[in-house]
């Protein structure tokens, strides 16, 4: 799928900017679950090929996030190089392209986009992000506000339900109505244990982790809804990670095999 890069120097300032990261979402399944017509939320924003199958830049939540927050979002799995969204300002970059947005005099595009008018929010899952000790604060401390609460964590059956009602009181609150956001969700769903969304099932599994996204899917639906509501959003979703099950004796994830390296990505535009 060939690299399209929109002008995000025309994007940013003028568009809200969400970035959905669909924690330890293989790519496999991903694509599976858009062949078979079960994404009816995020389907329809794809390319009639589906997911764009790409490579992390780090094998689990944290390295990945300090990735993505440095501008380096998951790379186009074919030969490169391949022009970035977002760049910090910094000498030898050779993927800061024409339509690249560049950050100055920053370390991270959180701050950038602060600096740019934005209300950046960021609304935690998985443990990197519950802020109840030093490492769990510190990619949230990037953000102007932060939020975290048990019912968003790994183990919250209806995890993304109750992110994305936060999202959208924060994105229709007075107090933002006329101020551009960027909403960073860390949806934990997909995170093992997963087995709660297959009925029947006692061990997590390549299935049950689709029926997680199946479930993301619907629940996503009222952040789009209310994204809209807004004006235009540009929407990055995309995952960190992947995750083994048991595929060549390997399981979980922080480890470099094909089904954690490899990740589905889309970036898409919403409008009124």
């Amino acid at each position: 799928m060939p690299d399209a890069l929109p002008d995000m120097r025309a994007i940013i300032g003028d568009h809200d900017l969400v970035l959905i990261t669909l924690d330890t979402l293989r790519y496999d399944a991903a694509q599976a679950c858009f062949e078979r017509g079960e994404l009816p939320v995020l389907g329809p924003h794809l390319p009639p090929e589906g997911w764009e199958r790409r490579h992390t830049p780090g094998s689990f939540t944290y390295a990945a996030h300090a990735a993505f927050f440095a501008g380096f979002l998951p790379t186009p799995a074919s030969p490169g190089p391949h022009p970035r969204l977002f760049a910090l300002d910094f000498e030898g970059s050779e993927t800061t392209a024409a339509g690249t947005y560049v950050f100055r005099d920053r370390a991270d595009i959180v701050s950038g986009l602060h600096d740019a008018g934005y209300r950046t929010i960021c609304i935690g899952g998985v443990g990197f992000f519950n802020q109840r000790n030093p490492l769990g604060s510190q990619l949230p401390g990037l953000f102007d506000e932060s939020h975290w609460e048990p019912g968003f964590g790994i183990t919250a059956i209806d995890s993304t339900e109750r992110q994305v009602a936060l999202a959208c009181a924060r994105l229709r609150s007075e107090e933002l109505r006329d101020t551009r956001c960027f909403v960073f969700v860390n949806v934990s769903a997909l995170h093992q244990p997963n087995r709660h969304y297959l009925a029947g099932a006692e061990h997590d599994g390549y299935d049950s982790h689709c029926a997680a996204l199946r479930y993301v899917d619907a629940a996503l639906a009222p952040l789009f809804a209310a994204l809209r509501e807004r004006g235009r959003a540009f929407v990055i979703a995309c995952s960190d990670h992947g995750t083994a099950y048991g595929e060549d004796g390997y399981h979980g994830h922080r480890l470099a095999h094909e089904v954690v390296m490899t990740v589905p990505y889309a970036h898409f535009i919403l409008s009124p």
